[in-house]
């Protein structure tokens, strides 16, 4: 199962959205803002943002997320999230060795279907280090007439091999990033990813990024999740039909971190 921790936030999170907020409407300077912005105040400014679409406030808070235990197939999810930054293990640079690999919950449901994925796991390793190896040697050996000292060498060789070598590993291959969003960009990856029609690892590193930023900025986050969260579904006839239950859950779920 993925892990996600929450790195790094903006100080005072609601605090700086609201003095954002304020800016707009006040002939104050920034300071003065700031210092005059209670607890409730802020929470009053963030609930009318909300309130009356104004977005653009929120994008002030940033929050930096690092997540470890997913699978190569969700980056290639997560990272159409554009309004966003992410730094993720290289397997250009880093070798696979031994690695670990994410299954499915159908699968690991299934004796039958486990036994199988372990077996294509344990050859794709094996092919990956066999390959790595014959690469290695090859590279070596160019490196070594260019008249690179065997040190030298031996680690310019391991790279080159390795950069090419990966192209036979899975999706499920284990990875690990750090994440940074600002609060709009949460809330429409969000919109999307909580929603029960989300595929079921995204969902869940979703779910515990909610859970995370919901402790220090519940208000920010009071109405976050998927679309029925706050009003009607979004998908259309493809709906869940448990709207009721969604709700009930994400509420939870905010309240219990």
């Amino acid at each position: 199962m993925a892990k996600v921790i929450l790195l790094a936030h903006t100080p005072n999170p609601e605090h700086t959205v609201a003095s954002a907020a304020r800016l707009c409407y006040s002939s104050s300077n920034i300071t003065d803002l700031m210092d005059s912005i209670s607890d409730e105040k802020a929470a009053s400014f963030v609930e009318m943002l909300s309130e009356i679409g104004h977005e653009s406030p929120v994008e002030h808070a940033s929050f930096t997320f690092g997540i470890e235990g997913v699978s190569r197939s969700l980056l290639a999810q997560i990272t159409r999230h554009r309004m966003a930054s992410f730094s993720v293990k290289s397997q250009r640079y880093v070798r696979e060795g031994s690695f670990e690999y994410v299954t499915p919950p159908e699968i690991a449901a299934d004796s039958e279907a486990k036994k199988i994925y372990d077996e294509i796991m344990a050859e794709d390793q094996r092919k990956y280090d066999r390959l790595t190896e014959i690469l290695k040697e090859k590279h070596i050996k160019t490196f070594l007439a260019e008249g690179k000292d065997e040190k030298t060498a031996n680690r310019m060789a391991e790279k080159k091999a390795i950069e090419d070598a990966r192209f036979v590993l899975p999706n499920s291959c284990s990875t690990q990033m750090v994440l940074t969003m600002n609060t709009r960009s949460l809330l429409n990856f969000f919109r999307h990813r909580c929603c029960n029609r989300a595929q079921w690892e995204i969902q869940d590193v979703a779910n515990q990024m909610l859970a995370l930023v919901s402790q220090v900025a519940p208000n920010l986050f009071k109405n976050a999740g998927p679309a029925c969260v706050r009003g009607g579904c979004s998908e259309g006839k493809m709906t869940c039909g448990k709207a009721a239950q969604v709700r009930e859950y994400y509420k939870e779920l905010k309240n219990n971190g």
